[in-house]
């Protein structure tokens, strides 16, 4: 239970009192400075804790978002200020100074907005909603009070509520097909007491169905694995908004938003290549490219975001062209489909399921997915050349995380850290791309079984270590994680091809969607600020170059079918480490509550 003390001159007929406990507060009463202190004192420490002036006169709306948010400590609106329980010391060691001020006498301005200009004065961090056209304020006289109420009534909080539930940046098929309507499925799941993290789970058995219907192989299946996917894209908007809506946020729901999502779309993989291989067309290996490609896009995205999280000094010329492109309102939508994100994406995948084939499905989103990729990259390296900022230590540390290297790629950044300062600049991205297209091309080019990629693996981990032996601080050292993931996956992809006997490139599909998902729980724990996972579990799964050349060493000492076994086995120990360290993680008390508004996947 949360408590809302109540302090200032009460004021005959407000609903102030009513209004907090519908949004699940015990409202107290203090009739001076010091019995607000001593009800402050009174409330458990594990509770979450407000004070709001009696006189308050606003939306409840605004009131739930100044004081339900659990995502920030310490927030704020005019005339209440609330508290978490990491944000109470803060606060209490404000109101003892306010007291101490004050004397204890009878409150005659606003305590509450007294102890946020105190909290301000000590650097605490108080979030701020923005409230919009929603009212929050404390009048001074009658006249006042007349004119916040009017101004009240003439505000439609729900359907602000309901409006500020969408993204504000989103998708053109999510924007004008999805959320229009979707905004409602949310409120009526608020109504009947569903939660954001049930709707999820909703989202993803829904697509796990469509993709159990699209191994059907028939068109009937392949009809109903389209709708089903349309439809499971909705349940993935509407949990979102679920929880925008009501200010459900939760670090449970914050690891199932950021994975189902993937989890959706690549078990949707490898649902269409089930059902091809049923009609007798092997597409293996373009689902298993698919995931590839989403996946080193995702790479790029999140690399480039975090090389750029806190630099400073922004002047790229190009970052200029975009943001006045932005003023003309059609090239915006257009610059957001073609890079296809998630709505558009499925959209597209699910009208192909059902009235083409797995193969032709697989051949748009390869190509479309490569165009989007090539698109968004060309114009983030243009960025990096010509923007003129300085990358920080956390700018480095996230990408040095994001590579992954393990206990070779590590041994020899040690080994090479004083060569490495010596050369140029651009050297992490151009040697992670050098030795991973050693390691692909040797693999395609060479015979299965031969031992010529295990000798450019063994050289992909030297690279590696070079690529990462000193602080990737260049402008364009957020390259190198994206050119390691590729090389990694493309030598799977490449080896299990050149394996030819059924089950290696399912296999296969099956390790890099183990790896995967280790490499998007990283992205998402450094997003929360949380740091990366734990040094142990990274040395465990071999890091990427390990991992690489364990692959290489298989191919070449085992023969095709043997290698396959040795795939799955491979699939199912990561599998089984990643997910038991990810849920541990995310379930803890002390994993962030952090949920993706930005632009859409």
């Amino acid at each position: 239970m949360s408590t809302a003390i109540l302090t200032g001159q009460p004021v005959p007929g407000s609903s102030i009192e009513g209004d907090l406990r519908s949004l699940g507060f015990d409202v107290r009463v203090a009739a001076d400075a010091a019995e607000a202190e001593t009800l402050l004192a009174g409330v458990p420490g594990g509770e979450r804790v407000a004070l709001v002036d009696a006189r308050f006169v606003g939306h409840v709306h605004a009131l739930r978002l100044g004081l339900t948010d659990p995502r920030f400590p310490l927030a704020a609106i005019p005339g209440a200020v609330t508290a978490q329980p990491a944000g109470r010391q803060a606060l209490t060691r404000a109101m003892a100074r306010e007291n101490s001020a004050g004397g204890g006498t009878t409150l005659v301005d606003s305590l509450a907005d007294r102890i946020l200009t105190a909290l301000d004065a000590d650097g605490a961090d108080v979030h701020r909603p923005e409230l919009g056209s929603l009212v929050a304020t404390v009048p001074a006289d009658p006249q006042a009070r007349n004119e916040a109420r009017q101004a009240v009534t003439a505000v439609d909080d729900e359907a602000v509520r309901l409006k500020s539930a969408v993204k504000s940046r989103d998708g053109f098929f999510t924007t004008y097909c999805v959320s229009p309507y979707s905004r409602y499925i949310a409120r009526w799941c608020a109504r009947r007491g569903l939660t954001p993290n049930q709707v999820t789970t909703a989202s993803l058995l829904t697509a796990l169905i469509a993709a159990a219907c699209a191994a059907t192989g028939t068109r009937g299946g392949f009809v109903a694995a389209g709708v089903l996917l349309i439809a499971s894209f909705v349940l993935d908007c509407t949990d979102g908004q679920l929880a925008r809506y009501s200010l459900q946020y939760s670090t449970l729901g914050a690891w199932l938003d950021a994975t189902f999502d993937r989890a959706k779309e690549y078990a949707y993989y490898a649902g269409l290549a089930l059902g091809a291989a049923r009609g007798g067309d092997d597409v293996w290996a373009l689902a298993l490219g698919a995931m590839v490609l989403q996946t080193c896009r995702h790479i790029v995205d999140f690399s480039f975001n975090e090389a750029n999280h806190d630099a400073t000094a922004n002047t790229s010329p190009t970052a200029a062209l975009s943001d006045k492109l932005d003023s003309v309102g059609w090239t915006v939508w257009v610059r957001r489909m073609i890079v296809l994100p998630i709505g558009e994406r499925w959209a597209m995948i699910a009208v192909l399921t059902a009235v083409t084939t797995p193969r032709v499905t697989f051949y748009a989103l390869l190509i479309g997915c490569a165009f989007a990729a090539t698109y968004t990259t060309a114009g983030r390296v243009l960025r990096s050349l010509t923007r003129k900022a300085r990358r920080t230590d956390r700018a480095a540390g996230a990408l040095a995380d994001l590579a992954d290297s393990g206990p070779l790629a590590q041994g020899f950044a040690e080994a090479l850290k004083k060569p490495a300062r010596t050369l140029p600049g651009f050297t992490a991205p151009a040697v992670a791309l050098l030795g991973g297209l050693a390691v692909v091309l040797t693999s395609a080019l060479t015979g299965f079984g031969g031992p010529w990629p295990i000798v450019a693996a063994l050289a992909y981990a030297l690279t590696s270590g070079l690529a990462v032996a000193r602080p990737l601080k260049g402008a364009l050292d957020w390259l190198a994680p994206p050119f390691l993931r590729a090389a990694e996956y493309g030598t799977v992809l490449v080896l299990a091809a050149k394996a030819d006997v059924n089950g290696a490139l399912p296999a296969a599909f099956g390790l890099v969607s183990a790896v995967a998902y280790h490499h998007y729980d990283t992205v998402y724990r450094i997003r929360g600020n949380a740091g990366a996972p734990p040094a142990w579990l990274v040395r465990s799964i071999g890091g990427h170059e390990g991992r690489t050349l364990l692959v290489t060493v298989l191919a070449a000492l085992l023969t095709a079918s043997q290698f396959t076994v040795a795939l799955t086995a491979l699939a199912v120990a990561v599998a089984l480490v990643v997910l038991v360290e990810s849920i541990r993680f995310w379930v803890s008390a002390g994993a962030p509550a952090v949920h993706d508004e930005g632009e859409p996947a």
